[in-house]
């Protein structure tokens, strides 16, 4: 018999047991179909509107589904994985039919990587492609750009953890107003990727107006030391800025610090996310070197 098991909360250890079945299937697939934010609400205790989907086979965790409903207006998002032994058993089906029942049927899906199981299985649930989101690269070893050109009286430091915590979220939900899940980011959210052990303020750059300290851009990077790969997080500029040039100067600022061998662990790629239908945001980071390297596809409800 199969059962679906959903959950506010999770156990300790049922979030080790889920944590481990993400693992394996990263490894056998060459990428998490768990994002970052899927395993920091898997992690951070009990979230309004999120659910975990568990489903087990005669005792064992076979197969992992996240529900995400904390968006006020747009359908939830959902994750799911299956465990690499138990697929081709239609358990992924089962489980994607318990995420539709637990959205209404007004469901948004990830596919992370595009694999062909995953496109099968949205199709096989009802589920019509609506979004693609690009990974792009490009080596950072001997990484020559142009010097960074700042709007007039704008100049750019480092982020303070706590003083600048609410410019910053009211900056990225601007900037992301079209974005729900970069846009939606909470204080909470915020806490969560400072407590991370890869979160080093020196790398995330503030564009700020002279004249009064206002936030007018930012660029996050990240440091995936493991992976050797330097990424650009999150960038983001205030619509009162936007057409400037400060969004390509910050992600040059960015890159130059990746690139910097005094920063620390040696990165020799830079990759980043972007919506493929964001054309100017596509024709800057060409422009800068960068290709694409894979696509995240997301599926969605008709309703």
């Amino acid at each position: 018999m199969n059962d679906v098991l959903v959950r506010d909360l999770v156990t300790e250890d049922e979030r080790q047991a889920v944590l481990r079945l993400i693992g394996a299937a990263a490894r056998e697939d060459g990428q998490s179909a768990v994002s970052e934010q899927g395993r920091l609400l898997l992690r951070g205790g009990a979230r309004a509107g999120v659910r975990h989907l568990l489903m087990r086979r005669e005792g064992a965790l076979v197969g992992y589904a996240q529900l995400d409903g904390a968006d006020p207006v747009e359908a939830p998002s959902g994750e799911l994985v299956i465990h690499p032994d138990f697929r081709g058993r239609r358990y992924g089906r089962i489980l994607g039919e318990a995420l539709l029942a637990e959205s209404g049927r007004r469901l948004r899906l990830w596919a992370h990587g595009g694999h062909p199981a995953a496109r099968h299985l949205a199709q096989m649930l009802g589920l019509t492609l609506f979004r693609e989101l690009r990974q792009l690269r490009r080596p950072l070893g001997g990484l020559q750009l142009p010097d960074p050109v700042l709007p007039e009286g704008v100049r750019v430091r480092t982020y303070q953890p706590g003083k600048d915590d609410a410019a910053w979220l009211a900056v990225n939900a601007a900037a992301f107003a079209h974005h729900p899940e970069q846009g939606s980011l909470t204080q909470e959210d915020l806490d969560a990727r400072q407590a991370e052990p890869w979160f080093d303020p020196a790398g995330f750059f503030l564009a700020v107006r002279e004249a009064d300290g206002r936030l007018l851009g930012f660029h996050w990077t990240k440091a995936h030391a493991a992976e050797g790969l330097g990424e650009v997080y999150v960038l983001g500029v205030a619509p009162e800025a936007q057409g400037s040039g400060l969004g390509r100067a910050l992600t040059t600022i960015g890159l130059r610090h990746l690139a910097d061998p005094g920063r620390g662990p040696d990165l020799d790629t830079a990759m980043l996310y972007v919506d493929a239908d964001n054309a100017p945001a596509v024709r800057v980071y060409e422009s800068l070197g960068f290709r694409t390297f894979e696509t995240d596809l997301m599926y969605r409800t008709e309703s």
